[in-house]
C-alpha cells in the first residue's frame, strides 16, 4: 500500500518517471474503454494545433518583409494568417474536446470502479486506512489524473514539439543566431527554474509555520479557560513569540533570494535576450538577416524559452499524477473480501443457513498487533434458537468475536462453523445476508427513517417497513413526527434519541428477518425507560432466532439460555443464569453485585 498519510491537494506525492510508473500511469487508459479512439483523435489535433503555432512566426516575420515588396504579396500573407487562425481554432477546439470527452469518461468508470472495489474490501483495510486518506482518492487523485489527461499531458507534449520545432526553424532561419541563442537563453532559463523552485521551497515552509501558529491560536483561544486555570498566559505568550520569530526570519530570507532572482532576471534574462538582438542587428547590417528573419528568429527564441520553462511545470504536474496513479492502482489491486451483486445479477443466497453455531479452539490476533492474542482457545456452541450472552470487563475480546461472527477478520486457529460448514467455506454476501446485527453505535444514514428501515432489506414493500417498525415498538414515535416515516434523522440519526436510533436498529433487524441475532451491548447506553422500551423490542427480535449477546447490563441477560464469561480473551465460566447467580464465587456473581450495588 501507498502511504497513508492524509494529504490536500497540492500535497500529492510525486514519483520518478521511469518505464514503470508510465505504464502504472497509462494503465489508466483501460478506463477509456470504446472512446480511446476520441484521445487519439486528439493527440492529432494536438499536433495540428502544435504545428500552426510555429507557423506563425514564419507569416510574422514574412509579413514585415513582404510590405517592402508589394500589396499582392501582403494580401497573400493575410489570407494565409486568416486560414491559420481558423485551422488553429479549430484544432484546439477540438482537441479540447476529444480529451475532455474521453477523459470524463475514464473519470466516471474510475471513480465507480474504485468505490466498488473500497466497499468490497475486507473490514481490516478500513481499520488500517483513515476515511480522510481513502475519500482524497476519489477527490485530489481522480482530479489530478483528470487535469493530466485533459491538460498537462496535451501541454507537456505540445512544449516539447514547439521545444524541438522552434530549435529546428532557429537554425533553418539563421545558424550562427541559433548557436548565441542556445548559449545564453536555456542556461538563464534552467538557471531561473531551480531559483524559482527554492523560492517556492521556502514559500512552502513559511506557509507550514504560519499554520502551526494558527493552530496555537486556535488551542489557546478555544482552550482559554484551561489556559488561565494553569495561568500560562505567558508560557502561550511565549509559545506563539517563538513560531513568529521563526516566520519573520524566513521571511526576510525569501526577500533576500526574490531580491536575487530579480536582479538575476533582469541582468541575465533581459541581458541575454538584448545581446541576441544586438548580433542580429549586426548581421542585418552586413545583409545576412532582414528585418523580418529578426523578428521571425525573436518569436522563435521566446516560444522556445517558454517551452523550456514550461516543460519543467509539466512535468512536475505528471509526476503528481503518477504518484496519483499509484496510489488509486494500489486499491483497485487489492484482494476483494466479496464480488459485488448488482440488483439485475444478484445471485439467491446458495448457503441457506438454520442456526446452529459452534466456535472450536479459537484463537485470534488482530493483524496490526499479532504478538498480543484478543482471544485465546475459545469453545462454545449455540443451537437454533438459543440465546447465548457473552459478558467480560473492557477489553476482554467480547467484540473481537462479533467481528470473527461477521467473517470481518480471519481467526489464526480454531474454527467457527455455521451448520456444521466452516465460515470459510461459506460466501461471505451470503453469511451477512443471514445475520442480524443491533450494535451499542446505531449507524444511521442521514437520510429518512423510512430509508434506514428499508436498508435492512432493500426489496422490502412499505406493508413490511411498517410492520417492521411496529415490531420494533418505534411506531409510536414516528407516528408522532409530522413527516411520520419521511422525518429526516440528519447526520448519523442525531435528530433522534438514543433510543429511537436503536428501534430504528431493531426494525432493520426485523425487516432483514435473520437466522442469527448479534446483540452487541444493544442497550447499554440508554436510560432506564428507553432500555425497556428497547429490551421489551429485543425480546420479541430474538425468538426463534439463534441470539449472541453482547452484554454490558447483565440486568438485560437474565433471561439467556447460557451466559460466558470472558477474561483476557479466555473463557473462565460458563453456565445458565440461575446457576452462575447461585455460585457466590463464580466471576459472573462478583460483576452482577457490582453492577446491583451501583444501581444498575
Amino acid at each position: 500500500m501507498a502511504d497513508n498519510k492524509p494529504f490536500r491537494g497540492q500535497d500529492i506525492p510525486k514519483a520518478k518517471i521511469n518505464k514503470d510508473s508510465l505504464k502504472r500511469l497509462l494503465k489508466l487508459f483501460g478506463f477509456m474503454g470504446k472512446q480511446k479512439w476520441l484521445f487519439f483523435f486528439g493527440t492529432l489535433f494536438l499536433l495540428v494545433s502544435a504545428g500552426t503555432s510555429l507557423i506563425f512566426p514564419k507569416l510574422t516575420g514574412d509579413f514585415v518583409d513582404a510590405s517592402s515588396i508589394s500589396k499582392l504579396q501582403i494580401n497573400k500573407i493575410g489570407y494565409l494568417f486568416a486560414i491559420l487562425f481558423v485551422v488553429q481554432a479549430i484544432s484546439s477546439y477540438l482537441r479540447v474536446w476529444t480529451f475532455v470527452k474521453a477523459t470524463e469518461g475514464m473519470v466516471w468508470r474510475l471513480r465507480n470502479q474504485l468505490y466498488s472495489k473500497i466497499i468490497s474490501l475486507p473490514m481490516h483495510f478500513f481499520h488500517q486506512n483513515r476515511t480522510g486518506d481513502l475519500l482524497s482518492r476519489f477527490g485530489s487523485d481522480i482530479t489530478q489524473v483528470q487535469e493530466t489527461f485533459v491538460t498537462f499531458l496535451a501541454t507537456f507534449i505540445r512544449q516539447i514539439l514547439v521545444g524541438i520545432g522552434g530549435i529546428f526553424l532557429l537554425f533553418f532561419t539563421s545558424p550562427d543566431l541559433a548557436l548565441v541563442m542556445l548559449s545564453v537563453i536555456p542556461p538563464v532559463v534552467i538557471i531561473s527554474l531551480f531559483f524559482g523552485k527554492y523560492i517556492r521551497k521556502i514559500s512552502r515552509k513559511i506557509q507550514d509555520e504560519t499554520a502551526n501558529a494558527g493552530t496555537i491560536l486556535e488551542e489557546s483561544f478555544s482552550g482559554i479557560q484551561i489556559v488561565k486555570s494553569f495561568a500560562n498566559e505567558m508560557y502561550e505568550t511565549l509559545r506563539f513569540g517563538q513560531k513568529s520569530i521563526l516566520i519573520r526570519d524566513i521571511s526576510i530570507r525569501r526577500g533576500i533570494y526574490r531580491g536575487l532572482f530579480s536582479s538575476f532576471i533582469i541582468m541575465c534574462l533581459f541581458g541575454g535576450l538584448i545581446f541576441i538582438a544586438w548580433r542580429a542587428f549586426q548581421l542585418q547590417a552586413e545583409g545576412i538577416l532582414t528585418l523580418g528573419d529578426i523578428i521571425k528568429f525573436m518569436i522563435y527564441t521566446m516560444f522556445v524559452g517558454a517551452s523550456i520553462g514550461g516543460i519543467s511545470d509539466q512535468y512536475a504536474q505528471i509526476q503528481k499524477s503518477v504518484g496519483a496513479a499509484d496510489r488509486i492502482l494500489d486499491i483497485l489491486e487489492q484482494e476483494s473480501e466479496t464480488n459485488l451483486k448488482s440488483e439485475e445479477t444478484a445471485k439467491p443466497i446458495n448457503d441457506i443457513l438454520h442456526g446452529d453455531l459452534e466456535i472450536k479452539e479459537l484463537s485470534f490476533a488482530y493483524p496490526s498487533r499479532p504478538e498480543m492474542n484478543v482471544l485465546q482457545d475459545i469453545t462454545f456452541s449455540a443451537k437454533k434458537g438459543e440465546k447465548v450472552a457473552i459478558v467480560g470487563a473492557s477489553g476482554a475480546g467480547k467484540s473481537t468475536i462479533v467481528q470473527l461472527l461477521l467473517g470481518f477478520y480471519t481467526p489464526q486457529k480454531g474454527q467457527i462453523l455455521f451448520d456444521n460448514k466452516p465460515i470459510d467455506a461459506i460466501d461471505s454476501f451470503d453469511l451477512r445476508k443471514q445475520i442480524g446485527l443491533v450494535p451499542q453505535d446505531v449507524g444511521l444514514f442521514g437520510g429518512s427513517i423510512y430509508d434506514n428501515i428499508l436498508y435492512g432489506n432493500t426489496d422490502a414493500t412499505t406493508e413490511e417497513v411498517i410492520e417492521a417498525a411496529t415490531q420494533a415498538n418505534a411506531i409510536e414515535f414516528i407516528d408522532r413526527f409530522p413527516e411520520k416515516y419521511q422525518t429526516i434523522v440528519g447526520d448519523r440519526g442525531v435528530q433522534l434519541s438514543g433510543g429511537q436510533r436503536q428501534r430504528i436498529a431493531i426494525a432493520r433487524a426485523f425487516l432483514k428477518k435473520p437466522v442469527f441475532l448479534i446483540l452487541d451491548e444493544a442497550t447499554s447506553s440508554l436510560d432506564s425507560e428507553s432500555e425497556s422500551i428497547v429490551q421489551e423490542a429485543l425480546e420479541k427480535l430474538m425468538q426463534g432466532r439463534t441470539s449472541i449477546i453482547i452484554a454490558h447490563r447483565l440486568s438485560t441477560i437474565k433471561n439467556a439460555d447460557r451466559i460466558i464469561v470472558l477474561e483476557e480473551g479466555k473463557i473462565i465460566e460458563s453456565g445458565t443464569p440461575a446457576t452462575l447467580l447461585n455460585n457466590p464465587l463464580s466471576k459472573f456473581y462478583s460483576l452482577w453485585q457490582k453492577q446491583f450495588e451501583k444501581g444498575k
